[in-house]
């Protein structure tokens, strides 16, 4: 009876495959967002933004608030999920 399930199953295989890669995706992309590195190149474009006179102390105060808020967030994500690794 497997292959008679296959052969029913078959044409949701595409829609599983894409379920599949878009999580891989977002777990990709969440990595990302809560790496130190990133967080790190958002605080350091906002000082030379600030040093060029782009933004203002107040628009740089925003911005690194907000990157933190971002951060925090992201590392509560990921700390809550457990991983898939297997």
């Amino acid at each position: 009876m497997g292959l008679l399930t296959f052969v029913f199953r078959l044409p949701w295989l595409p829609v599983q495959g894409f379920v599949k890669l878009a999580s891989v995706i977002k777990e990709e992309a969440d990595r990302q967002v809560a790496s130190p590195a990133t967080i790190r190149r958002e605080l350091e474009y906002a000082e030379r933004a600030r040093a060029s006179g782009e933004m203002s102390d107040e628009e740089v105060a925003e911005f690194q608030e907000a990157a933190l808020a971002e951060f925090t967030q992201a590392q509560r994500g990921t700390a809550a999920e457990p991983t898939h690794e297997g």
